[in-house]
Order: structure tokens, then sequence, then C-alpha cells
């Protein structure tokens, strides 16, 4: 082993990552800035200890891998640069620190070489810690109290919204997978391995998320087809499948109680999912470590192998051609399918089947409205785009439907929306680069393929299902993904004349060098614990605002000086003076929040009817109908107008009970 670690030492570094990665999960996994910044400055610092102590060579790094740095840079500094157009700065340098933390991670994990094995225990320690956490996800839900942990009928935690949880489980599966087919991998720990395969899809399938279940199919896809030994890979996927399908219909079971809020059936029944998972887990180990033992301790003949290689081949073609006529037999005309789902989508949730599963109830949602308002940005902006993370408020004027998202829900429409085409290209580029190095590495040998194949599917997963969600601004999901693409490059031959002249010392091993990389990284860092602190003052002034109200204004005054481009810290301490009616302090305060933020609609709002509560009908007139153009679907603000033309004046305390119901929404950000 220590060995191995002074071959690639770069290895510590990345299980540190792993750590974060994993400690991030039961902290909605990294969702808000305040659970994320800590662990991306830990990042960003083991990224800069490896620049000044690891040793490496960037000029030995594989051509592909240093294009994938250098243009996921470019995207990044591009990201930053478009805060200058963006409407609201304050989205647009928390977007930009996201992407920070995406390139450093990569960085970390591709730049350095990796080996196949060090890879593997890098790649296997992180599944295995998510088994163990989706054990004990499924152990909480056979708790005292399962409903807490739903929304509906659906698992919400860790993640507190149910397609994030989802995908949280489905990132680990494919590595799970495919180390679990690996000949190098003891036996023993391929059987647990599947075994947390099955636990890690069923607490998945209990968010029943329609996303998920769409980019299974096509994630096998890309399994079999990219990675080496398909044959190995299928044949484990058939007791990890079928232990899956054993469990399932209990999983699902759980969902009609817990959508009727009834605790002791969703006890019962959640008892029932916790025994029959873990003996669908136990039974798929158990196969998969018991055909691994065998084959280890009498490894088959050449002929043998072939003749097994062949029959099994032919076996998967007649179930592939067997699978597609009884689903083209369940399913019907496909043109007619495809019409009815289109039809779906479209049609919101309206247009679903309610009388069945979640899962097959149809595609309706409100994403068709968030793509058509994305896809108007970027015909508006198509070369720049709107700024980094800029979509609610262009959705709070164009929108049709009752949500107010703040993104897309769409990678490809997200990039494009807000990044323009410069954006997008450079983002193409640095995934196609590294995609190029990471088939390159899984192709050097068994272990290799195994350990990069799994990284690259759970990157192809993380990727299909980002194309219908908001997964790039959920950095326990982003971060991750990013980071097994990574490591899957780093596998990448590299030219073994160059190394082995080049002097063991670090990337920057230089004094100026060192010097300059450290600025940068520490110049990142700063960039992003700037937003987290002043999240943390804004947070601390809202638990205290109502004994100690002084004290919530200077530390929201504080949290304005670390974060200068951001609204929050104002609208805040408006919320907060209105509540104690101090009109003059609250009006100052949403003033300089429509100041940092033009497009502010909740200040305009509140400033309308600030000056209606003081006489000065003329601008308050002027304010609310700017703050209905802003937000055509909020009817406080079309009532608060109605009521400034009669020549009423506003219900300042009806106003304050939707300042607090807003500032609740503010507080989940």
């Amino acid at each position: 082993m220590l060995e191995r670690l002074r071959a690639a030492p770069v290895t510590v570094a990345l299980l540190c990552a792993a750590a974060v990665f994993v400690a991030w999960v039961p902290h909605h996994n990294g969702q808000a800035v305040t659970a994320w910044a800590p662990g991306g400055l830990a990042l960003l610092a083991l990224l800069g200890l490896a620049l000044v102590a690891v040793p490496g060579r960037w000029a030995a790094a594989p051509p592909a891998v240093r294009l994938a740095v250098v243009l996921l840079a470019a995207f990044t500094a591009w990201s930053a640069l478009s805060i200058l157009w963006a409407d609201d700065q304050g989205a647009a340098w928390e977007g930009t620190n996201r992407t920070l933390l995406y390139l450093a991670v990569f960085a970390l994990f591709a730049l350095w070489p990796q080996r196949p094995a060090t890879a593997g225990w890098v790649l296997g320690a992180w599944t295995l810690a998510l088994g163990v956490l989706a054990t004990i996800t499924l152990l909480r839900v056979a708790g005292d109290d399962p409903l807490r942990m739903f929304v509906d009928d659906r698992l919400a935690d860790p993640a507190g919204y149910p397609n994030a949880a989802a995908a949280t489980w489905m990132l680990a599966v494919w590595p799970a997978v495919t180390l679990a087919a690996a000949r190098a991998v003891p036996w023993w720990l391929r059987g647990l391995l599947a075994a947390a395969a099955v636990v890690l899809v069923e607490v998945a399938l209990l968010s029943q998320s329609r996303g998920s279940v769409l980019a299974i199919p096509f994630t096998v896809l890309v399994l079999v087809a990219v990675v080496p030994g398909r044959l190995r890979h299928l044949a484990v996927l058939l007791p990890i499948g079928g232990a899956v399908a054993a469990a399932a219909p209990a999983v699902l079971d759980l969902g009609p109680p817990a959508l009727a809020h009834d605790a002791a059936a969703t006890a019962a029944q959640a008892d029932v999912v916790l025994r029959q998972v873990l003996l669908a887990a136990v039974a798929a180990g158990v196969v998969v470590a018991g055909a691994a033992l065998l084959v280890a301790r009498r490894p088959p003949g050449r002929a043998t192998v072939e003749r097994v290689r062949r029959g099994w081949t032919i076996a998967v073609v007649v179930a592939g051609v067997a699978g597609a006529v009884v689903g083209l037999a369940v399913a019907g005309n496909p043109v007619d399918r495809l019409d009815d789902a289109w039809t779906s989508f479209k049609g919101g949730y309206e247009g679903n089947d309610q009388s069945g599963s979640r899962l097959v109830s149809g595609l309706g949602s409100n994403r068709y409205d968030f793509y058509r308002v994305a896809l108007d940005e970027f015909r508006d902006h198509p070369v720049a785009g709107v700024g980094a993370d800029n979509f609610s408020q262009d959705y709070l004027a164009h929108g049709d439907s009752s949500e107010t998202p703040r993104y897309p829900h769409d990678l490809v429409l997200r990039t494009l929306a807000q990044t323009g085409i410069v954006g997008f290209l450079l983002l193409v580029g640095a995934v196609a680069a590294a995609l190029a190095a990471a088939l390159r590495g899984m192709r050097t040998g068994p272990l290799a393929a195994a350990v990069g194949g799994g990284a690259v599917v759970a990157f192809a997963y993380w990727l299909l299902h980002g194309t219908s969600d908001w997964f790039w601004e959920w950095a326990g999901l982003g971060a991750p993904a990013l980071a097994l693409l990574g490591l899957a490059a780093s596998l990448a031959p590299r030219g073994q004349t160059a190394e082995a002249a080049a002097p063991r010392r670090p990337v920057l091993a230089s004094r100026p060098a060192a010097a300059g990389g450290l600025v940068l990284v520490a110049a990142g860092m700063l960039a992003l614990a700037a937003p987290w602190v002043a999240e943390r003052e804004i947070q601390r002034a809202g638990e205290i605002f109502d004994t100690r109200p002084l004290e919530a204004y200077a530390r929201l005054d504080r949290a304005a000086g670390w974060d200068p481009l951001s609204d929050r810290p104002d609208l805040v301490a408006g919320s907060i003076a209105l509540r104690y009616g101090d009109l003059p302090r609250a009006e100052s305060a949403f003033r300089a929040a429509v100041a940092r933020n033009p497009r502010g609609q909740y200040a305009t709002l509140e400033l309308g009817a600030i000056a209606s509560v003081r006489g000065r009908r003329v601008e308050a007139l002027a304010r609310l109908r700017r703050a209905v153009a802003l937000a055509p679907r909020d009817p406080l603000a079309a009532e608060a107008l109605k009521v400034v033309r009669r020549g009423a004046t506003v219900d300042i305390a009806a106003l304050n009970r939707h300042i607090l119901t807003v500032n609740q929404q503010l507080g989940a950000r």
C-alpha cells in the first residue's frame, strides 16, 4: 500500500476530497452556500497544497487533460465576467463561485497521474460510504417518524428535494456495478459492492424521481457501449437487477400511506421495505461474491471462457430483442407514445394521470414553461447570456406558471441562457476533452476499465439527469460528478520518457510559480468565503432580530460589507425595520437593495407600499406599476396598485405578514 501511495501521493488529497463529498450528504447534500462553501474552501486548500507539495509536471499531463483544465478555467473566468452584465450580480457571484469549485475539484482529480489501484481506493471508498449512508437513510425511514422525511409520497431526505435525493444515491450505483464486476477486486468486496448497489437503487426509488428513472436506461446504454467488459457488467447487473425488482413493489407501496399522512400505515410498510430491501441486497451480494470466489478458485480455461462469452453474447442479444418486442407490445405505437409524452410534458401537472403511480403518470410539470423562458433569454442574449444564475427575475416577468424557480432546471439551457454561446462552447469543449482522456485511460487495463468506466458512467448519469433538473446548482452533486470525470481522466497514459526524465518536483516548483499559484488559490478562497460569511451573518440576524434588533442591523451591515453585490442583506434589513414600524430605515434599506438589483421585485413592491403610507402617491403608483411589470402574476402587487389607484393607502400590516413569508423563503435559499 505504501509503495502505491508513493507512486501516486495525490491519492491522500483525493481521499480527503471524497470525505468532503460524503460530509455534505447529511446537510442537504451541499445545496445552500452555507453548506457547501466550507467544504469548497477545504477543496481549494487541498488543490493549493497539491500544487506546491505533490510531484508532477504540467507538461507531462495528457494534452486532453490540459485542454480540459484550460477550457474549464476559461468557462469559470467567463462566468465571473458575466457578473458585469448580470442584473442580479449577487446571484452571478454565487454561480461563479460554484463553477470555481468545480474547476478546483476537476483539476485536483485530473492533473496528477493515478494508478488504477489507488484510483480504485478513492472510488471504492466514496461508493461504499454512500452505500452506508443509504442504509442509514433506510433505517431512518423505518424509524419512529418516517413522514417527516417525505414530501407527499416522495422521500426528500437527505437532500431536501426528492429528485436530488434520488440522484445522490444513483451517482454511486454505477461505480458499485463496475467494481463488483472487476476480477482484480477481492471476491468479498465485490459482493459487498453488489449489495450496496441494491440498497442505493431502492432508496433512490423511494424518491419516485421520473428524471432518474428516465436517465437509467440511457446510462445503462453508456455502460454497455463505452466501458470494456460489457458482458461481465451485464452478468453483475442481472442479480442486482433481480434483487431490485424483487423488493421494488414493497418500496413503491410506501407511497400511498405517506401521501395520506397515515403515520401508522407508513411505519408498518416502512418495516416491510427495510426487511425486503436488506434481504434482496444480501441475496445479490451472496450471488456475486459466490460467483467471484468460484471463478477465483477455479479459473476457467481459455476455451471455456470463449464458449461462455459466445453463449452469453447470444443470450444478451436474444434477451434484448425479446425485451424490445415485449416493450413495443406493451407500450404500443412508439410514435403515439412519444406524442402522448410530449402532450403531457407541455400540459403541465394537469396533463398527468393522477390515478396511478407518479412514475407512470406522465411527464407533466412546469419545466416546459421554464425551458421556454430560458430559450427566450438565449435568443435575446445569444453571445454572452444574461449572467450566471440569473433566471428567476426573467421567469417572474415572463413565466406562466405559479412557480418561482431560481434556475431553468436544465444544464444545457442553463449554460446557453446564462453564459451564451461562448460559455456553452467552452464548457462543451472542456467536457469533451476530459471524456477523451477518460476513454483512453479506461482502455489501459481491466482494473482501469472498471475504475474509469464506473466514474465516467456516473458522470454520464449526472449529465443525463441534469438535462431535466437543476443539478449544476447543487454542489453536492456537481462536485462529485466533475471529480469522477477527473479521476477517470487521470488514468490516461502519459509520456513515459518525459515522465522518467522529469525530476520529482511539484507542479509549482519555482518560488515565483508557487507564489503566483498560491495567490490565485487564496483569491479563490476569499471569493468563496465572502458570500458564505455574509449568509451566516444574515441567518444570525434573522434568529435574533425579535429580541436584539440593533445587533441584527449591525450583522446585516457586516453581511453587506462581505457581499457588496447581493441585495439580500438590505432586503432582510428592510423587512425587520417594517416589522418594528421604522419606515425611514426600511425605505433606506429597500432603496439600497434596488440600487444593487434594479429588477428586484420584492424591494420595488415594498418601496411602493412605503411611499403610499408616507403620502407620496405619484411615487407609489410608479413603484407599484414597476412591481407589477416585474412580476405580472404576483396578486399582492396587483392588489396594492389597485388600492393606490383608488386613492387609498396600502395596508402595511398585511404587507408585513407577506414579508414574513418571503423572509422564510429567503432563509431557505
